[in-house]
């Protein structure tokens, strides 16, 4: 089927989640979302659920907490630029829809990143372009993994 005889609402529906994840990132990099402002809002509620925490381990889990928000955010955003590559390019293979989800996950990131080092409590930073890529090509293989995995008998026999 060609790409041109589709309508708007076949594209919005195809791209719309990155056009969401692109919005949610632009407005989660901002100076309130740096660790100075999540810092307590984070405590409070680690604590009113676990119990309290002494300041020097705070910190670490502060950190993880924050560094698995990426991992998990930009896995979310590699699925969705890996859904939108799929409807566009129904005949792309898996790993040339994830390579494009990943490298459209990158750009993201370090347009996020680059923009943060023009922010007074922000920083821009290498390796979390490279955490949030790497959330975005573990989301990539485990829906490889599982589609592969699940697929019905009678597909496999096909493939």
């Amino acid at each position: 089927m060609s790409n041109s005889g589709r309508g708007a609402k076949y594209w919005i529906s195809a791209w719309w989640p990155v056009a969401l994840s692109a919005a949610v990132v632009a407005a989660s990099s901002s100076t309130w979302m740096g660790s100075d402002h999540t810092n307590g809002p984070l405590r409070w509620v680690w604590q009113l659920v676990f119990g309290p925490v002494a300041d020097a381990r705070w910190d670490v889990m502060h950190t993880t907490i924050r560094k698995t928000g990426h991992f998990t955010g930009y896995g979310l955003i590699g699925l969705a630029w890996l859904r939108a590559w799929r409807m566009t390019l129904p005949g792309l293979s898996y790993l040339k829809g994830a390579a494009l989800a990943v490298m459209g996950a990158a750009l993201l990131a370090s347009g996020d990143e680059f923009h943060q080092t023009f922010l007074p409590n922000r920083t821009g930073s290498p390796w979390d372009v490279l955490l949030d890529c790497c959330g975005s090509l573990a989301m990539c293989l485990i829906v490889y993994i599982f589609t592969t995995a699940f697929r019905p008998a009678s597909m496999k026999r096909a493939a």
